[in-house]
């Protein structure tokens, strides 16, 4: 388990691997107020810069694309038009959708970085941009399920993710299984 010093705050401030995993989702904001509470909201904004500056620095080689995901995308591309909402920072996404090679298959995407407004407001902003009629939220945390109910969408569950909940609407332990879902609808 590694620890990580985290830029600007004084020597001896460190967050455990094991911290920060279990705020995979969160909202920046959020992340901040429980890490370093009581500072000042624009150092906190400053450091959480620095730190999304870093991370931008790291190497691609460690990342993971989970089985049956870029396939699965091609085939539901084919049908629906599909968008990518986090609450990483700005830039995050782009890097992502080109690391993976999914440009084709992706229609928009926003991240909390871009307005810092948690995922609820950007899914809604996204269903009214395209005029979405019946569009469904997927995602793998409790709070992706809060955030889906909150923008009045179906919560889709996908269990090999980050999290867990037992409030969802679908829930599906792979990428395949997903998209044969849809795909037959």
């Amino acid at each position: 388990m590694g620890l990580y010093l985290i830029p600007g705050l004084t020597a001896g401030t460190q967050i455990s691997r094991t911290e920060l995993a279990g705020m995979v989702g969160w909202e920046g904001k959020k992340v901040m107020d429980t890490l370093i509470p009581g500072i000042a909201t624009d150092r906190q904004l400053a450091i959480y810069d620095k730190v999304n500056e870093r991370q931008a620095q790291l190497s691609q080689d460690e990342c993971l694309l989970y089985d049956g995901v870029k396939e699965g995308l091609a085939k539901l591309s084919t049908q629906y038009k599909l968008f990518i909402v986090s609450n990483c920072a700005k830039g995050v996404i782009s890097r992502f959708i080109d690391w993976a090679g999914i440009d084709d298959y992706i229609t928009d995407e926003v991240a909390y970085g871009i307005n810092q407004m948690p995922k609820n407001y950007n899914i809604k902003l996204l269903v009214d941009k395209y005029e979405l009629k019946r569009p469904v939220y997927i995602g793998d945390t409790e709070g992706d399920g809060k955030q889906s109910r909150l923008a009045g969408l179906p919560f889709v569950l996908v269990t090999y993710g980050f999290g867990t909940t037992d409030d969802y609407d679908l829930k599906f332990d792979d990428f395949t299984l997903l998209t044969a879902h849809f795909v037959g609808l």
